[in-house]
């Protein structure tokens, strides 16, 4: 019976690992949009919903099988997991390359996204069928070996799933991939899915037979089996599975304020959730199998109540007034209070239902968990495209709550509480929900969304995050999901200006990649060249007219292009080459996803769509030697000519690459390049009155891209598979990696 424990502990694991690694190269080979994460989601539950469902129909076949043969055929199935680690990256690859490399795909369109999710599905679908699979092949040989704890044995496994699903999570996100590399900590999984196979394999040549065919096994509990074939219970697996995912989508948008738009913030969400699940599906095996009162459904009305009024409670912990710490304890506090709560009700419930739908059947329990799993794939889609877009953070908490709340009537209904029920009287009852209901309405009125943090402000809602634009004047700030993105600089027009004048001819176009503020491309307008401009974000050139005055005359220039897109995706797309091509990514460095416009595979992306002498600008706000060497490494691995400036506030760097040699030019020199509206721009705000002041600040204040280097003699290229910036947790924390 242990053994089973460990191999569910080690499935967990695995199943995080592929899930992070193949969400990243999607990412990384279709765009990093909210679209392209929903299909990689939708395609990993939607395949875990209908292996659960098939291998419980599976499992249903083999009642006159041995063990033996339940065994190999769960490690025939744990072989084709691993299998995936070692094929699904080659094969998402080879669809991008055909995709990429076709003209009748065009990007955004339905027929991109249709075959971009066609290539995807063809790549993980049948590994994640498997991986769903996994759970009634396994209760199928539990229930041949242990007869007498086949009822609970859905929650038994699912305890040891959970528990590798924190150690993958945490794992993955705070160790390995550092170390490891993306490739690198899936090819970890892989030996340790062929290590459950092998050791499945010879469990099965060596296990103890019983001479009994399931029919005749009689499975008895005492947690509330009589109600298994009450359809409300599949109700309530349905709706909590689709709460739970979207609350996951929704809380990351609420606590980057705190904790910042980096992958440790998204790990610790989920991290915090799995280990709360644990602790609640832990108290269920270890306190309630054997004792849950026969009103079964009484206590499970009273525990969706409990969970809509946890569901709320992100709305307190994640108010800006809130007397936490500064810094990253106090985020990390917030997340645990607002999330935990609602984790360990929804670790009791989900493996209790479970068992009780199934007691012990693994057909059952994988028709009730492939429900449970559907409302996993609704909730990110309903929460991202629906809900957020619509009505925000706040009221989409306050209805995937209320869905929760619908489920306690309904599962009153025909219940009639006494004190012999164990539970509570019909009046004390009534006192419960009551209180309940006050209690979710006083957080609903006394708490805050941090958009009134900043009065005046305008937010706006897409599928991809939350925009504010707040502040007057120079005080004027951009926020996505409340974390500040830029400001109102000089700099943003130096890395325009200083480019375009080093370019050896009078450059005919431009390229930004990033809107922000909208500054940069605004600046490269003022050259009187065609200029596209690529942003992410949907809303945020919405805002453009907060910040500049001249906004709504800049967008209907014939020159002036802005395309919603991914940034690195529009460079593989487009066939357009540009003199001038301008990026500025997202602020920190270390942000999630990030290293996509830092890597050298992004370099290359952008040295092919550059004219002949055509030149690149890089802005990075990092002081940190190792990724100033991590960057310096990665662009001149590409760039055969590069050069390094502080700006002219002395802080961030900006850098000039070329594949053809960039002449030395005076500030003066420069300046002559400059129209009299791109001298205006350049010195619109300071700090120099003339452009030739402004030059020179920046020309004075070069580095040796050499010394850059040699800063940090360990750091690494920033590589698609090892994004160095984002995952520093184990460098900053033991100087090991970096001695320099």
């Amino acid at each position: 019976m242990h053994l089973f424990f460990l191999f569910f502990i080690i499935s967990g694991f695995c199943t995080l690992v592929y899930q992070v690694v193949w969400l990243r190269i999607a990412m990384a080979d279709f765009g990093v949009t909210s679209t392209m994460i929903s299909i990689v989601l939708a395609v990993f539950m939607a395949g875990l919903s209908i292996g659960s469902w098939g291998g419980g129909r599976l499992a249903a076949g083999l009642r006159q099988d041995k063990i033996s043969s339940r065994l190999r055929l769960y490690a025939a199935v744990e072989a084709v997991i691993g299998l995936s680690g070692l094929v699904s990256v080659p094969i998402l690859n080879y669809g991008r390359d055909l995709v990429t490399g076709s003209s009748v795909f065009a990007w955004g369109s339905g027929l991109y996204y249709l075959v971009t999710g066609l290539v995807v599905f063809l790549s993980l679908f049948p590994f994640c069928v498997c991986m769903g699979a996994t759970f009634p092949l396994a209760m199928a040989a539990l229930k041949r070996a242990y007869p007498d704890k086949a009822a609970t044995s859905f929650s038994y496994l699912y305890l040891a799933n959970l528990l590798g699903a924190v150690a993958g999570c945490t794992g993955t996100a705070f160790v390995m991939i550092e170390l490891l590399g993306f490739l690198g900590s899936m090819f970890f999984a892989v030996v340790l899915n062929f290590t459950v196979v092998l050791t499945a394999f010879i469990m099965s040549r060596r296990i103890t037979e019983h001479a009994v065919d399931d029919s005749d096994v009689c499975v008895h509990c005492s947690n509330g089996i009589a109600q298994a074939s009450d359809r409300r219970l599949y109700a309530v697996l349905v709706i909590t599975g689709l709460t739970s995912m979207a609350l996951e989508v929704i809380w990351t948008r609420q606590f980057t304020l705190f904790l910042g738009p980096v992958v440790y913030t998204f790990a610790s969400i989920l991290a915090l959730f799995l280990v709360a699940n644990y602790a609640g599906t832990s108290v269920y095996r270890k306190k309630c199998t054997h004792s849950l009162p026969a009103h079964g459904n009484l206590l499970l009305a009273l525990l969706t109540a409990v969970a809509g009024f946890t569901a709320l409670l992100t709305l307190l912990t994640a108010d800006y007034r809130l007397p936490f710490s500064d810094g990253i304890a106090g985020g990390f506090l917030r997340v645990a209070a607002g999330v935990v709560p609602f984790g360990l009700i929804l670790g009791f419930i989900t493996p209790w239902v479970v068992d009780r739908i199934s007691n012990g059947q693994p057909d059952r329990a994988g028709t009730a968990y492939s429900l449970n799993t559907v409302g996993c794939i609704l909730g990110p889609l309903v929460a991202g495209f629906v809900l957020l877009p619509l009505i925000g953070e706040r009221w989409s908490i306050l209805l995937l709550a209320c869905l929760l709340f619908l489920l306690t009537p309904l599962l009153l209904k025909n219940v009639r509480p006494d004190k012999s029920s164990g539970i509570l009287s019909g009046a004390a009852l009534r006192g419960f929900l009551v209180a309940v209901a006050v209690l979710s309405l006083l957080l609903l009125t006394l708490t805050e969304g941090y958009e009134n943090r900043y009065p005046g402000s305008v937010a706006l809602r897409d599928h991809t995050a939350t925009v504010i634009a707040a502040g007057t004047g120079w005080e004027r700030q951009l926020l996505v999901n409340g974390y500040g993105m830029t400001e109102l600089t000089p700099i943003t027009k130096v890395m325009v200006h200083l480019p375009m004048a080093m370019h050896s001819t009078p450059p005919a176009n431009g390229l930004v990649l990033c809107f922000g503020m909208g500054t940069s491309f605004r600046s490269m307008l003022s050259w009187g060249v065609p200029t596209t401009v690529v942003e992410l974000v949907p809303s945020i050139p919405r805002l453009f007219g907060f910040y500049h005055h001249d906004a709504a005359t800049l967008v209907t220039d014939p020159n002036a292009r802005i395309v919603i897109d991914d940034a690195r995706r529009y460079l593989s797309r487009t066939a357009e080459k540009y003199d001038v091509i301008i990026v500025d990514p997202p602020p920190p460095i270390e942000a999630a996803a990030s290293s996509l416009l830092y890597s050298v595979e992004f370099y290359g992306a952008v040295a092919g769509r550059l004219s002949p002498g055509g030149v690149f600008h890089q802005w990075t706000d990092s002081n940190e030697s190792y990724l100033l060497s991590a960057i310096t490494r990665s662009l001149t691995s590409v760039f055969p000519y590069v050069r390094a400036f502080n700006s002219v506030a002395g802080w961030g760097m900006h850098y000039i690459a070329s594949m053809q040699p960039l002449q030395d030019m005076t500030a003066a020199d420069l300046a002559a390049r400059l129209s009299s509206r791109a001298t205006a721009d350049l010195v619109e705000w300071g700090p120099f009155d003339t452009s030739i002041e402004q030059f020179h600040s920046v020309l004075g204040q070069e580095h040796d891209v050499r010394q850059l280097i040699q800063a940090a003699p360990t750091a690494r290229e920033i590589e698609d598979d090892r994004p160095v910036n984002e995952y520093f947790l184990m460098r900053r924390l033991f100087r090991w990696v970096n001695r320099g």
